[in-house]
């Protein structure tokens, strides 16, 4: 039940996305390129769907669709690594929440996160400097 509504979602969804790029293209030849291009792009998602239907359990899918609400770049790599796994025959049953989580954390720890440094100049005026102005 809930597959069903979640599949209905996401069709409308690629039907909205559908609609809003194709409405920004120009002249005639562009649309149908475009029209092709977005009929492939359709097939993939629907390909890919199908297949993450079939390895995922239901809490798993759940937990992946709020994962792709929040941070749609890891949703996909998660995806993409469960999609290699499931078609390299790696994936003997359906894979439950549990093991998500632990995927999610593989794929946190690969990720390298981008660290601002922040270097402080020796001998800058700080907070402390101030009292030195008004002592004279």
């Amino acid at each position: 039940m809930e597959d069903d509504d979640l599949a209905q979602i996401r069709k409308a969804r690629l039907e909205q996305l559908k609609t809003s790029s194709g409405g920004g293209s120009g002249g005639g030849g562009g649309v149908s390129g475009g029209g092709q291009d977005d009929q492939r792009q359709a097939n993939e998602a629907d390909q890919r769907q199908s297949i993450l239907n079939q390895i995922l359990e239901p809490e798993a899918a759940d937990r992946l669709g709020r994962i792709r609400l929040v941070k749609e770049s890891r949703a996909a790599e998660v995806e993409d690594r469960l999609i290699m796994l499931a078609r390299s025959g790696q994936l003997r049953q359906k894979v439950t929440e549990d093991q998500l989580k632990e995927l999610l954390g593989a794929v946190a720890e690969k990720k390298e996160e981008e660290k601002i440094v922040v270097s402080r100049r020796k001998g800058a005026w700080d907070d402390d400097d101030d009292d030195d102005l008004f002592d004279l």
